[in-house]
């Protein structure tokens, strides 16, 4: 299990490697562009939100020692939900037949 850790408040953000590995490659490229925007995802605990803003530190954390492949269709239907008025939602990976 991973963390994505925002701010100093602590609110952080717990996924498998894998797909924090994806959620990381979209939400740097939308920091890297000056870009604003919602964070959404579910675990067994609910559903959890966060606004993500360039200026606030954020840290990736991973249990791994190595990045997981990446999976570019995932990427792709990630920055789609990143570049809708909801923001970024952590959908599930494609299946090869969805690729």
């Amino acid at each position: 299990m991973g963390k994505l850790i925002y701010g100093n408040s602590g609110a952080e953000m717990v996924l498998d490697d894998r797909p924090l590995n994806h959620v990381r490659v979209v939400v740097l490229a939308k920091l890297r562009r000056g870009e604003s925007f919602a964070l959404s995802w579910e675990n067994d605990r609910g559903h959890h939100m966060m606004w993500l803003h360039p200026s606030i530190p954020l840290y990736f954390t991973f249990s791994g020692k190595r990045h997981p492949t990446l999976n570019r269709a995932w990427i792709d239907a990630l920055m789609r939900t990143a570049n809708s008025p909801n923001g970024l939602e952590v959908v599930p990976e494609p299946t090869a037949v969805e690729r």
